[in-house]
């Protein structure tokens, strides 16, 4: 798959695709419904793949106080694309210029002239140009004006909730990362380097990587059963707290501290990612170390028992 980080002057082989357009943070079933009415028009048209999605996300730029949100890094974004059979993944930087231009424009400029995109899937609650007045309707008029096909993905979904990145948060933030799975497709995945800590657990005997949550979206406080992907591929099951550790004295971010099992090897400075498969219980604040320790076992066996049955 390749990237093109921008819509102007780009060569023929990068331009002429069938695309999806939209933000796709966390590529969740509803996002693959686009993909796939995209990967259709492909097939019929002989023509490349094509997602066309933002970096900044334009939540960051119109609510800039808003409180983290993200389910993805651009990496892992780029990851679930290719793995959906994406050829040409377009991440349009979000800047003043592009936020400012009318729904048409934007049609006209970037996707028609730009791109020259033969084709253009979108969600049933597509909005798009400034003040965010496109929508389904409107890319279909501009499709039939400008000469390209337009295919329109329905809402999906569970009973009366429909997939969507909002229902992915709201899952996370109360401690349902099963649920948060379901909508996603695959379990919520917190990417990030293997930064230096106290070293706390280390002489505790649960050495931990800790991974600074950046602007992820905050999962519900406490801890989590969990399986951790290594920059050689190997997965190793494991127990996490996501928070703050309010027993140590010293104000910290909130950050993923994981115990690997059974794993003693110096990962500090690579990158890992780590997935959320289980909430086992609430942050806690101990009366002292040894209480905190007793209960950190405790967690680590009732994870055990999640993830490696067989043991």
């Amino acid at each position: 798959m390749r990237i093109v980080h921008d819509w102007k002057g780009l060569a023929d082989s990068d331009r002429g695709a069938a695309v999806a357009l939209g933000n796709f943070d966390g590529v969740h079933r509803g996002h693959q419904q686009v993909i796939a009415l995209a990967a259709k028009a492909a097939g019929e048209l002989k023509a490349p793949l094509g997602v066309v999605s933002f970096e900044p996300h334009p939540r960051r730029i119109f609510q800039p106080e808003a409180p983290s949100f993200r389910l993805m890094q651009p990496d892992q974004q780029a990851r679930a694309l290719a793995d959906l059979g994406v050829d040409i993944f377009y991440v349009l930087p979000f800047n003043p210029g592009l936020a400012e231009m009318a729904d048409r424009e934007f049609a006209v400029e970037v996707l028609h002239e730009g791109l020259g995109v033969r084709d253009v899937a979108v969600g049933f609650d597509i909005s798009f140009g400034k003040g965010r007045t496109g929508s389904p309707e409107s890319m279909a008029r501009y499709g039939v004006e400008l000469g390209f096909g337009v295919s329109v993905a329905e809402a999906v979904g569970e009973g009366n909730a429909k997939f969507s990145s909002t229902a992915v948060r709201e899952a996370l933030r109360d401690g349902h990362p099963e649920i948060a799975a379901r909508v996603l497709g695959r379990p919520f995945a917190i990417e990030g380097m293997v930064e230096h800590g106290r070293q706390l657990g280390r002489t505790l005997g649960f050495p931990t990587a800790n991974v600074d949550l950046r602007d992820y979206v905050l999962p519900r406080f406490g801890v989590y059963a969990t399986r951790t992907r290594l920059p050689d591929g190997r997965e190793i099951a494991g127990v996490a707290n996501i928070g703050v550790n309010p027993t140590i004295d010293g104000e910290i971010a909130p950050r993923l501290e994981v115990w690997l099992f059974d794993f003693d090897e110096d990962i500090y400075d690579q990158v890992i990612e780590t997935d959320l498969v289980a909430f086992l219980r609430d942050e806690a604040k101990f009366d002292g170390l040894d209480p905190m320790v007793a209960q950190i076992h405790a967690d680590a066996a009732r994870a055990r028992t999640l993830l490696l049955p067989e043991l």
